[in-house]
């Protein structure tokens, strides 16, 4: 039997060109959970992380085996819907449910906290919170600031850039990019 060692330079360049860093990887993720969000005010996932692994995951949607806001409508409080559970919530419960803790853990979502969201994650324990759009809440940016100047949470924005999107995509779905021909095909 015969052992060596065989790289093909242009195809391990070709991955680590479209490899995501893990702040894409995650944020993706966060992002996919995003499209099973059943409140249509807003769509938001979130993914806790923690050593490069997923701990849970999370989406904004009515309670467990009760009526979505997209099968019979949301209940608004002040513009507010309360008929849904926050990603952030729905990723401490199923940690919860599933015997995970959160602490240190790093939590990736699509949209910036509210304050009760905030506050909860803070005392689930996690430590660093990735965000990639700014939700405006005055509470919030007062209980952030507070936060940081304790040195209690971490808080960046990340945003995936529209043309690493694109690359993702095509390298996932080249049939939809114009990147692939069926056999035959000219």
């Amino acid at each position: 039997m015969t052992t060596e060692i065989f790289l093909d330079k242009e195809k391990a360049e070709k991955i680590k060109k479209i490899r995501p860093t893990k702040d894409e990887y995650f944020m993706l993720i966060a992002k996919l959970v995003s499209l099973r969000a059943t409140c249509p005010r807003l769509r938001v996932g979130a993914v806790a992380v923690k050593d490069g692994y997923i701990l849970a995951t999370g989406y904004n949607g009515a309670p467990r085996n009760m009526d979505h806001c997209i099968d019979v409508g949301c209940i608004l409080v002040d513009g507010h819907c309360h008929r849904a559970v926050h990603a952030e919530q729905n990723v401490i419960a199923m940690a919860a449910r599933k015997g995970i803790s959160l602490e240190g853990a790093t939590l990736y979502v699509t949209h910036f906290p509210c304050d009760t969201c905030f506050k909860l994650l803070i005392n689930a324990g996690i430590k660093e919170i990735v965000y990639e759009e700014m939700y405006p809440n005055k509470v919030t940016e007062m209980l952030l600031k507070e936060a940081q100047e304790k040195g209690i949470i971490k808080i960046r924005q990340f945003k995936l850039s529209k043309e690493r999107v694109r690359q993702f995509l095509e390298e996932l779905f080249p049939e939809f990019c114009g990147g692939y021909k069926e056999k035959g095909e000219d």
